[in-house]
């Protein structure tokens, strides 16, 4: 694994699996989505391997119990807005962040980076979500799922928040747990870093080769440290 060299000048945050086990909502979402359906529930080890790339995709897996599988268009129709209203109501009543994830973002404000995040769940979910869990005062600037016409892996929102802090690529860092992180970053030319306990479809994140991988957010605080 390479030794992050450049202290980078921005530092971007994924939500999901990175800041905070959103999996206990979304798996009690999906459950209920599919008792309406009259089908069988998962349950929230299964919904764990599904979640990362936005709720339209996790209703599609869980309406095919795979990852790439495509339902018919009726049963997609129905179970959608079936699970938009209840996640609507149920985004953060069982969520939680990560231990460290609250001190890894104090010690980065210490620091004096500038901080965003950049998730691929839709802004109605994510604000309050962030709002919340009493973190979305740590973030300069937000960018969801639907902020713009293209989502990670698209390096689109990251060069967005690039381009909202007046930051050059190679001088920004996109901290994730996902392969679609991973990529985003790339595509982009920022640093990543990846957090070892995230959603990543039951995949180890170092198969994506990150620059890093942490343990914790607070991890960083060393990190940044030692950077030259």
């Amino acid at each position: 694994m390479v030794m992050l060299v450049r202290k980078p000048k921005m530092v971007l945050i994924d939500v999901d699996g990175t800041l905070v086990d959103s999996v206990p909502d979304l798996a009690y979402c999906v459950d209920r989505m599919m008792e309406h359906m009259g089908r069988t529930v998962w349950g929230e080890s299964r919904v764990r391997d599904w979640v990362g790339n936005g709720v339209e995709r996790l209703v599609r897996r869980a309406l095919t119990g795979t990852l790439d599988g495509e339902p018919d268009e009726e049963s997609f129709k129905q179970a959608y807005p079936c699970f938009l209203d209840l996640y609507a109501e149920n985004t953060s009543k069982r969520s939680c962040l990560y231990p460290g994830a609250r001190e890894g973002l104090d010690q980065l404000a210490a620091r004096g980076y500038a901080l965003g995040c950049v998730t691929n769940k839709a802004a109605c979910f994510t604000e309050p979500l962030l709002r919340n869990l009493d973190i979305d005062d740590k973030f300069s600037v937000v960018i969801s799922g639907d902020t713009l016409a293209r989502k990670k892996p698209d390096p689109a929102q990251l060069l967005y928040a690039a381009e909202y802090f007046g930051v050059k690529p190679e001088d920004a860092l996109m901290v994730g747990d996902s392969v679609n992180d991973v990529q985003a970053a790339r595509a982009a030319g920022f640093q990543v870093v990846c957090v070892s306990y995230g959603y990543n479809h039951g995949q180890d994140i170092r198969d994506a080769n990150p620059d890093m991988v942490i343990d914790s957010l607070v991890d960083l605080d060393a990190i940044m440290e030692q950077a030259a």
